[in-house]
């Protein structure tokens, strides 16, 4: 019965409600954005440090991998120290540098990389294989459309500039063996990676015994606090940091995004409950006379608020559920744009769909429609009888 007479009511005015509806879905799809927002490029950014199982990084001291152009001399002597801890399982050093190909008529720049091969975590092969040779290489598939090069072709390759004598240093005849998603770099990103003692060698006394990072992964089953805290002890001289700690600079630097999304999705939650609010009072007033009507005959004050509140509740329902549909779809356009910004990674997500959060999100919309339409019904029900039926016969 409460649900008819709920139908009822809702499609006496069809335009009304399907406004309403939409105006509650904007809202929602607004809240379940700037929720994603708060927590997809954290989330998405610690999936994509532990994409390779690389738990632990170590970076020059006091600054984050690829942070600065500061590199950590030593390598070799660190590496070996490291692979010493029973813990470690690997241990992956990492150059980051440029390399400048020499064409025909022009010169293509690429990010340079030099890793050893066999515990590598920067790339993924997707054709041909890893480089098993000191003048071997992979590339990424952007370098290999600006460079019109293909797989198993040679190319004459410098890693350096001089500006004195306007000459590149530092050559070295290469053969790409590979093509590979490089993880860690922007979308578009002209990429390669080499042998690390390659691009050290090509750099010369600039690099030396010198790498930009170090990814460490620790066995299964291993305290990662507890090789932290070893590995800090006994490598001072540089930063070692774990996957939590990384999130907690991150977090950080994105405190203006969650600050942004706390704030408009406040708003979107206001604004829902405004409109229900509104919606309800209206049809309360505009039905005065048929609540006391039933209020006269004896049904009850807690009946006729429970019908009210039951239309609020679907307006709410409809326009939630529509604006979840709505919110992906606007994410997942917001998302392509904020993607395009400079310097990311093509793996980060800004809006990333958690379902805890989003449900989380979309159900604090729902009770508001339902607060929102408690007081109005209330109000209607508990007019006096006599008086009201007075005043809706005059007006």
């Amino acid at each position: 019965m409460l649900l008819r007479l709920a139908w009822a009511a809702l499609t006496r005015h069809r335009a009304r409600t399907l406004l309403a509806m939409l105006g509650v879905a904007v809202s929602a799809a607004m809240l379940l954005d700037m929720v994603m927002l708060s927590s997809g490029m954290r989330e998405s950014f610690k999936n994509l440090l532990l994409s390779r199982g690389f738990q632990l990084r170590v970076a020059p001291k006091g600054t984050l991998p690829f942070d600065t152009d500061a590199t950590i001399p030593g390598a070799s002597a660190l590496v070996a120290r490291i692979r010493s801890d029973g813990d470690v399982t690997a241990v992956s050093p990492v150059l980051g540098g440029q390399l400048h190909v020499v064409l025909a008529a022009r010169t293509v720049t690429a990010a340079a990389i030099g890793v050893e091969p066999a515990v590598q975590g920067d790339y993924e092969i997707t054709h041909g294989r890893e480089p098993a040779g000191p003048n071997e290489m992979v590339a990424s598939a952007d370098f290999l459309a600006a460079s019109r090069l293909a797989l198993g072709d040679t190319l004459s390759a410098a890693a350096g500039y001089d500006p004195q004598l306007r000459s590149l240093t530092g050559r070295r005849t290469l053969r790409i063996v590979g093509v590979a998603h490089f993880i860690y770099m922007p979308a578009g990103q002209r990429a390669v990676a080499l042998p690390l003692a390659t691009l050290q060698s090509m750099e010369g006394a600039s690099a030396g015994d010198r790498v930009s990072l170090m990814m460490i992964r620790a066995r299964s089953g291993a305290n990662v606090d507890s090789v932290l805290a070893r590995l800090q002890r006994a490598l001072p001289s540089v930063s070692v940091i774990s996957t939590a700690s990384a999130m907690r600079q991150v977090d950080d630097r994105l405190s203006y995004f969650r600050q942004l999304a706390l704030i408009l999705g406040a708003v979107s939650l206001v604004v829902g409950f405004l409109l229900v609010t509104t919606l309800v009072t209206v049809s309360v007033n505009e039905r005065l006379g048929e609540i006391v009507i039933m209020r006269a005959i004896g049904v009850a004050r807690t009946r006729v608020v429970a019908q009210i509140v039951l239309e609020g509740v679907a307006i709410m329902l409809v326009g939630t559920v529509a604006g979840l549909g709505l919110g992906l779809i606007t994410a997942r356009y917001l998302n392509s744009i904020l993607a395009s910004f400079p310097g990311l990674p093509a793996a980060i997500d800004f809006f990333l769909f958690q379902p805890r959060d989003a449900w989380i999100a979309l159900g604090m919309l729902a009770v508001a429609g339902v607060l929102a339409a408690v007081y109005p019904s209330w109000r209607g029900a508990s007019l006096p009888i006599a008086l009201t039926l007075r005043e809706e016969a005059i007006g």
